[in-house]
């Protein structure tokens, strides 16, 4: 799919004045309202890598200055644009069998002097190697999905060293945080109400205890990944996810559907074993609480999912939503190939936050088109 086309959608006109006009009080003066209007549609035009020497000639500038002055200086209310685009990506894909998908993913770097650059492990480097890494949330309906926010990853060196802070702008109310306790922040900040049809997921970096807490708090259900040593409690015992699983008759397992590829259906084998929520007090017992396995039909290889819901669910919803985890991936790679969420040549805390918003609005006004497209809904 070539960037260039969703401009010519006949949807693409509607959807993008409707969102300007939703944005236009956040910036104060015309110029700047104007040029991030020209570096959204040059995000979506510009076949080539994307910086800002590449969207300044898309656009008709003579150079990349006013561009840099957009994403360093400029005076614009970044928090609110990107609370108006989630508000505006909510409405358009609805709350139908609404998941909210939470992952990593990790931009390579040349240096250290880029705000939060470090050796640290990112899956899209396939391991450790000096990259930016930030944490993303997807929103996912049956309608589409599309990133609607970011945290960057501030490792822990990086938030103590007090002249690289300074060098790159970090503010001072930027603390050390980890991957889940940003995951939760983003999750805070939605602008929904929540509730017993929403429901949460993520890798096993996030299936931590005070993490799925934080999540129950905030009225979501959840289906989460944890390690292969997790423990967790039955009104039997308390053992480990592992030993666990090898109690389990065969006529536990069942073999259900959980993608397709270039050689067909995917099938997996699945079970579900209900524990013990750990995330409550023991004398607050409520709703279901589940260990769901999945064993791959060939090497026997065995996944585990935390999950919660204040009602029951059968098996298939469950995996339903392991299935859907997957969806954030597909943001990534089309956000980074169609509207350079990875290719910021920025270096300061401002610039990469700007960088990364411009990138995910031009990303959620494709994907949200496309899907209008699809559907044949109104904008």
């Amino acid at each position: 799919m070539a960037a260039g086309v969703p401009v010519t959608h006949e949807r693409w006109p509607v959807c993008f004045e409707g969102l300007m006009d939703q944005l236009a009080d956040c910036f104060p003066r015309r110029e700047t309202r104007l040029t991030c209007r020209n570096m959204i549609k040059a995000m979506l035009a510009v076949n080539e890598t994307a910086n800002c020497w590449t969207l300044s000639e898309a656009i008709g500038h003579r150079g990349p200055h006013m561009l840099h002055h957009f994403l360093s200086r400029a005076r614009w209310k970044d928090d609110a644009v990107r609370e108006r685009v989630a508000t505006w990506a909510v409405d358009r894909l609805g709350d139908l069998n609404m998941v909210l998908v939470v992952d990593a993913t990790g931009d390579e770097k040349s240096s250290t002097d880029a705000v939060g650059a470090a050796r640290q492990y990112s899956g899209a480097l396939g391991g450790v190697g000096l990259c930016q890494v930030a944490v993303h949330l997807s929103y996912a309906t049956a309608a589409g999905h599309t990133l609607i926010d970011r945290r960057l990853f501030l490792p822990s060196a990086w938030a103590a060293d007090e002249e690289r802070r300074q060098l790159t702008g970090v503010p001072e109310e930027v603390m050390f945080a980890t991957k889940p306790q940003l995951a939760v922040d983003m999750l805070a900040r939605l602008p929904t109400d929540g509730g017993s049809d929403a429901w949460g997921t993520a890798d096993e970096v996030y299936g931590g205890r005070e993490t799925r807490t934080a999540i129950r708090d905030l009225a979501y259900r959840y289906v989460i990944a944890v390690k292969t040593d997790h423990r967790v409690r039955t009104p039997a015992d308390t053992s480990t996810v592992t030993d666990l699983v090898k109690r389990l008759p065969t006529r536990s397992w069942q073999r259900l559907r959980t993608g397709s590829g270039t050689k067909g259906d995917r099938h997996c084998d699945w079970a579900m074993i209900d524990v013990l929520a750990d995330d409550i007090p023991d004398d607050h017992q409520a709703g279901q609480s589940t260990l769901l396995v999945r064993r791959h039909r060939y090497t026997g290889t065995l996944s585990f999912y935390r999950c919660w819901s204040a009602t029951p669910q059968p098996l298939h919803e469950l995996v339903s939503m392991v299935c859907r985890r997957w969806r954030i991936e597909e943001d990534f790679q089309a956000a980074k190939g169609l509207t350079g969420l990875d290719q910021g040549q920025v270096t300061s805390w401002t610039s990469w936050h700007r960088w990364s918003l411009i990138s995910m609005i031009a990303y959620a006004l494709l994907a949200i088109t496309t899907s209008l497209e699809h559907s044949g809904a109104s904008p």
